[in-house]
């Protein structure tokens, strides 16, 4: 058998043993029910994903009182994550930087993460649907094939307005992890970022701030 059959026939194998995500079956911590059924049909449409056997995928939520643009404006900055993404130093993008699908950022890790670099692709950026979606391209770090999708649901009952960011993932689980090793870590980092996302906004809807204009 050539080179090339025996690579078709691995990674026909591997589509093969692919599954998709069940994210919409069960809330997650967080949520409540009534909260996931008016979300579920977007957790279907943008928060399924097809897992091989070597991969891992959760589902995050996190309620936060505050409007949905003033939410949606600091999730959109691709080129800012440090706003309130807790484990970013800093980030930086080309001069002809321009906040497209396909554009690049380089962000640098804080010490004591098992990461040092990472280099992140814009997917996906919808203002009128409030999505965004990351895929991480290169660095030095043990999150390979990480890819993101965040998005931002404003809710309305009984008189009271209130958001929900939405974030789920799909990673490689790293040679001598186990899938629930991978996933623990991953929703570490990404609970709490949601959670300082929430102080963040919800400053900035006590402030007046409609524009959150980030810094």
């Amino acid at each position: 058998m050539e080179k090339g059959q025996t690579s078709s026939i691995a990674e026909e194998n591997q589509q093969s043993n692919e599954t998709t995500t069940t994210h919409h079956l069960n809330p997650p911590p967080g949520l409540t029910q009534d909260e996931f059924n008016e979300l579920n049909r977007f957790i279907t449409e943008f928060h399924t994903y097809q897992v091989n056997s070597v991969q891992c995928s959760s589902l995050l939520a996190q309620p936060i009182d505050a409007p949905s643009d003033v939410v949606w404006s600091i999730v959109r900055r691709f080129d800012k994550p440090q706003t309130y993404k807790h484990f970013i130093k800093s980030c930086t993008v080309k001069e002809d930087f321009n906040m497209t699908p396909g554009c690049t950022r380089d962000v640098n890790v804080i010490s004591g993460l098992p990461a040092a670099t990472s280099t992140e692709r814009l997917d996906v950026l919808d203002d009128d649907r409030h999505v965004t979606g990351f895929s991480i391209i290169g660095g030095e770090h043990r999150l390979r094939n990480y890819r993101s999708v965040t998005t931002v649901h404003e809710l309305e009952r009984d008189g009271r307005i209130w958001t929900v960011a939405v974030e789920s993932y799909v990673v490689d689980v790293p040679d001598g992890n186990t899938e629930e090793d991978t996933r623990l870590f991953a929703d570490t980092v990404v609970r709490l970022n949601l959670q300082k996302l929430a102080s963040v906004t919800e400053g900035l809807a006590r402030d007046g701030d409609g524009k959150s204009q980030v810094m």
